[in-house]
């Protein structure tokens, strides 16, 4: 059965028995060539040294399977990879796992990683009773030096006005947050570039119903680009604004269309996604985050939702070795 991030508050029974063996983790290899694969020279290079992106992340939604089996285990191997941030998202176990923040963090420094961020209930934007809960979150990361506690899906919204009032939420966290240190940010899915009858737009709603200085966003950039909007032109057009991007590939038209013939692939494909690993999809990304860049994004962050042909462990060891060599056009 496939999981998507939509419900993921609701399903995140993802505890098993037994741990995994830290063994297993360790001789995932990279993920072989798929017909699909192909080699992008403007973007990649294997002679040059120096990627554009030094330190780049993932967001721990990519292998939720294997963290809820052995946490350690996996953020080793993700280390391992080359994976020097971390974002985490809010599941059965916490967004530290079954450890403290404290423990978190000492295990993170052991492997020479960040924990940057984390996605976190949605309810903490639209539910003011939620405030002592979202408080105790905003403590545990501050003690740790986190940067981002992020709304990673509204998708329950459907009018005008509940956007309005979700945009007045994220200002709300913003000044507990900020008077931690920390910043709030909301991360996009493909229905918050849908417009209503009026006109208006979601993802207009929060950007300019919300207060420079507490709110951030996060462009998921695979989300803009199918949902027929141009990342760049977003990027610039709010300059500053977006501070944080995922970094997930698009299967090429074409391959999409071969998918499409399996009936049960329509539903997966609209509702969930049609990502696949870094490099072998239709997004530019040498050219999108280089104006990411230039615009404001600091932190990049790789994330990966469908895996073909692979397993999570390779795929993302796949997505690393793209990143190793990525250099902006």
């Amino acid at each position: 059965m496939k999981v998507n991030r939509r419900n993921f508050l609701r399903q995140t029974g993802l505890i098993a028995a037994t741990p995994l063996i830290i063994n297993q983790l360790w001789s995932c290899t990279p993920s072989s060539k798929t017909e699909e694969k192909t080699t992008d020279s403007t973007a990649t290079s294997s002679i040059i040294s120096e990627p554009s992106v030094k330190d780049f992340g993932l967001q721990l939604w990519t292998v939720q399977k294997e963290m809820a089996l052995d946490p350690k285990g996996t953020l080793k191997a993700l280390a391992s990879y080359g994976y020097k941030q971390i974002e985490s998202f809010q599941g059965e176990k916490g967004v530290f796992w079954g450890m403290t923040a404290k423990e978190f963090k000492t295990y993170m420094d052991e492997l020479g990683m960040n924990i940057i961020s984390t996605h976190c209930n949605p309810e903490y934007t639209m539910k003011k009773e939620t405030e002592k809960e979202f408080g105790k979150l905003v403590d545990d990361a501050a003690s740790i030096g986190m940067k981002y506690l992020i709304n990673p899906f509204l998708g329950s919204l459907k009018t005008a006005d509940e956007w309005k009032k979700a945009a007045e939420g994220l200002n709300r966290q913003g000044e507990m947050a900020a008077k931690a240190g920390l910043r709030v940010a909301y991360h996009n899915h493909n229905f918050e570039f849908k417009k209503f009858a009026d006109g208006t737009m979601p993802e207009v709603i929060l950007l300019e119903g919300t207060d420079p200085k507490l709110v951030d966003f996060e462009m998921d950039i695979f989300w803009v680009v199918k949902a027929g909007e141009n990342p760049e032109e977003w990027l610039k057009k709010y300059n500053n604004r977006f501070k944080l991007c995922h970094i997930k590939d698009l299967y090429k038209d074409e391959k999409v269309a071969e998918l499409r013939k399996n009936k049960n692939e329509v539903m997966i494909l609209d509702d969930v996604s049609a990502s696949c690993d870094l490099g072998t999809g239709k997004i530019d990304f040498a050219k999108i985050l280089s104006t990411s860049k230039a615009n404001g994004i600091e932190y990049f962050i790789v994330e990966q939702e469908r895996f073909d042909n692979t397993t999570p462990l390779k795929a993302v060891e796949a997505d690393a070795n793209y990143m190793k060599k990525l250099v902006f056009a």
